[in-house]
């Protein structure tokens, strides 16, 4: 596993579903990778509506994200639901035989945190 990029966003006060956009837009970046080279997206997504902006402003399919579940299910506490969901995220890499990662989320209102990971592990056999 390679961590290949962080990003933040800070947006308006009061749009906290907005924020992960730019926060991963900017670890795309300081990944020097685009959309289409993120295999999977997990969220901390307290409400729908993050992951909805996140797709509109990526590009990337809704209904690709959070294949084994997110936030909106296990609860909202950010730092205990983002660490499930980076974990959940390297695992499906992982059965997937590799491949890059995006987590994203918001917090506190107005902010945003991103992570691209890269794993090459694979689970065959």
């Amino acid at each position: 596993m390679e961590i290949l990029g962080f990003g933040m966003s800070r947006v308006e006060p009061g749009f906290m579903p907005m924020a992960p956009s730019p926060a991963a837009i900017n670890a795309m970046k300081n990944a020097g990778l685009e959309i289409g080279g993120i295999d999977v997206i997990k969220t901390h997504n307290p409400f729908a509506v993050n992951d909805i902006a996140l797709a509109r402003d990526t590009g990337f399919a809704w209904q690709k994200m959070n294949n084994y579940g997110s936030s909106i299910i296990w609860g909202h506490p950010q730092a205990p639901t983002g660490m499930r969901a980076i974990i959940e995220m390297i695992e499906e890499l992982v059965l997937r035989g590799g491949g890059v990662g995006l987590f994203t989320g918001c917090a506190a209102g107005d902010s945003g945190y991103a992570t691209v990971i890269r794993v090459t592990d694979s689970r065959k056999g």
